[in-house]
């Protein structure tokens, strides 16, 4: 069966940027989310998909079928823009029906599905207000009814929570994933924002300067990046190079500046290595830990991040970074200066080759 959405070897140069050789499938049904930092090419590969840009080589596929240079009202495709692109002088009924009239949808019937998706999105009583008088949230819901109204095969959602205050990004985050049972769309949502990621994706393609760096589940792409930049950007934080030796069978050290790490598998040579701060255990005094790997260093600064903190530690030429919880925290009287011990399992840092 073939996926609901193909990229194939996508090219597109705009000049000052390229797109170089996408590919990408997307199931039926399926939440993808393309993560990736500011100028990373999200928006040109949704405008691509969506037959606003044409590339330069390459192909796109519905469901098997070549629609690459088929006009966008063709493709059966919803797109919300970052900015929701509403008309400002048309009603919510009018922007919600526009695609449909636009593809001779008779009048019956799109009445009804104008009136089904805004019941289904809760905006029924917004239908005969002008976009200029919506908040942030009811503005996107109505971009959203707009694009689902045409009962497309593939949704695709260009930053849709950037625009919205930090409150309300949880609120619709949860809302999106509502959205995404209720209708069974199949997603396509770019993103610069990692949590995002984890709370909405199947499954994740990390896009840098044009170039897909990994695509996997979110657990395979945040906890086993496979290059440097993916463990940098989704915040492994702990990132090193350095050079690796077997000790025994199933086991490496790596050398990395004047600390030793002990690693799970075998290894020769120059590698890179990452850990996540969360997999960190942090006391004041040694203990016993079943942990390979234990580091003396200094706190020199923590940063509040809510719920957690995050410790920035000295251990001569290295700086680690663990979480800890704001109870423990106190309870162990951590203060910048403070020595501390760092404990890190073998198997939870993660050689990126």
């Amino acid at each position: 069966m073939a996926p609901r959405l193909k990229v194939d070897r996508l090219w597109k140069d705009l000049g000052e940027f390229e797109l170089a050789d996408v590919c990408l499938e997307v199931e039926v049904g399926e939440y993808f989310v393309v993560l990736g930092p500011s100028g990373a090419g999200k928006t040109v590969l949704l405008q691509l998909i969506a037959g606003i840009l044409k590339p330069d080589k390459g192909r796109i596929l519905i469901d098997g079928v070549d629609v690459t240079r088929s006009p966008p009202e063709s493709r059966c495709i919803g797109y919300v823009p970052q900015n929701y692109a509403l008309f400002p002088h048309l009603t919510v009924y009018s922007n919600i029906a526009f695609g449909l009239k636009l593809r001779k949808v008779p009048r019956k019937e799109v009445d009804e599905r104008v009136r089904g998706v805004a019941e289904k999105l809760g905006i029924a009583h917004l239908l005969h207000r002008k976009p200029r008088t919506l908040s942030g949230g009811e503005a996107q819901r109505v971009a959203l009814a707009r694009a689902l109204a045409i009962e497309p095969k593939v949704l695709l959602l260009d930053e849709p929570l950037s625009a919205v205050d930090p409150v309300l990004r949880w609120e619709l985050r949860d809302y999106l994933r509502k959205i995404h049972r209720e209708f069974e769309a199949t997603v396509v949502h770019v993103t610069h924002d990692f949590t995002e990621a984890l709370a909405l994706a199947d499954r994740i393609a990390v896009l840098n300067r044009g170039r897909v760096e990994q695509v996997g589940d979110p657990r395979e792409v945040f906890y086993r990046p496979k290059s440097e930049f993916v463990a940098w950007f989704t915040r492994a934080e702990n990132v090193y190079r350095g050079v690796a030796r077997p000790i025994e069978e199933g086991l490496s050290i790596v050398e990395v500046g004047r600390q030793s790490l002990v690693i799970c598998g075998e290894y020769n040579g120059e590698v890179a290595v990452s850990f996540r701060p969360e997999y960190v255990v942090v006391s004041k005094s040694r203990i016993k830990s079943s942990a390979r790997n234990e580091i003396e260093g200094t706190v020199e600064d923590f940063i509040d991040e809510g719920p957690l903190l995050l410790l920035k530690v000295r251990a001569g030429d290295l700086e680690v970074k663990a979480y800890v919880t704001k109870s423990s925290f106190a309870d162990l009287g951590i203060e910048r200066g403070s020595r501390v011990y760092l404990y890190i399992r073998a198997s939870q840092i993660h050689v990126i080759r």
